[in-house]
């Protein structure tokens, strides 16, 4: 060998050097995402998922009934960021339906906030206050006689 090209031993000290910083990046990884996890949580879907359990098939029949409603929803929002509602059966307006509405942020970070309506233009329902800026989600309950439908749908 010619000059200094003689290369320094790998030691015990650079292998846990090496563990050392893996572990470090893991654990800070690790820390990062929980942190980011937990900051973003909205909260339990279901207080008690045994009680919940208990519903399930009235919820399916629930579900099975309104399908055969055919009732279908159509929700915008206007210039104001009012929610303007519209229920359609066999492609035409749906007359004579009372409509109620709750809006929340769908992670939580507001209080849900009940709506108003009003009938407006071409049977459709217009909301009286406006909706909050944001991602805001909507569970609809919509009301004809005896029959009844809840809708839920994520606005910007």
């Amino acid at each position: 060998m010619t000059g200094n090209s003689a290369r320094k031993a790998f030691t015990g000290w650079h292998m846990t050097a090496i563990l050392v910083s893996f572990f470090a990046v893991v654990i800070a990884v690790n820390f990062t995402m929980a942190r980011l996890a937990m900051s973003t949580f909205g909260g339990t879907v279901v207080e008690n998922s045994y009680v919940a359990s208990q519903h399930y098939n009235v919820w399916l029949a629930r579900a099975a009934a309104q399908d055969r409603l055919g009732w279908t929803p159509t929700v915008t929002l206007d210039v104001h960021r009012r929610v303007r509602v519209e229920i359609r059966k066999d492609d035409r307006p749906l007359a004579g339906v009372r409509v109620a509405a709750t809006a929340s942020h769908p992670l939580g970070r507001s209080a849900p906030t009940t709506l108003r309506f009003v009938a407006a233009t071409g049977g459709a329902w217009r909301s009286v206050e406006p909706l909050a800026v944001g991602r805001q989600r909507l569970d609809i309950g919509v009301v004809k006689g005896a029959d009844a439908a809840r809708y839920r749908i994520d606005l910007q």
